[in-house]
């Protein structure tokens, strides 16, 4: 099963080795047909910390490093 990629913005690198990265997306309404942002955060490795709050980036699903974090930075946009 490939790995899934996202991209999206940091929102928190106060942690060690982590980050908190927002990634938005747009969802059509079932009914209503309007369509509308969601958004959702996850917890990312940064190995070297060198994400700040502010960057965009892409993470990709990896195998689970602590209890929240599933997820490994790749790089900047």
């Amino acid at each position: 099963m490939p790995k899934r990629k996202l991209k999206g913005k940091v929102v928190s690198d106060k942690m060690q080795k982590t980050v908190v990265v927002k990634v938005e997306r747009q969802v059509r309404h079932p009914r209503y047909k309007k369509v509308y942002k969601v958004h959702k955060r996850y917890k990312a490795h940064d190995e070297k910390e060198e994400y700040k709050v502010g960057d965009k980036v892409f993470i990709e699903e990896c195998r689970p490093l602590s209890k929240e974090k599933k997820w490994r930075v790749v790089g900047k946009i």
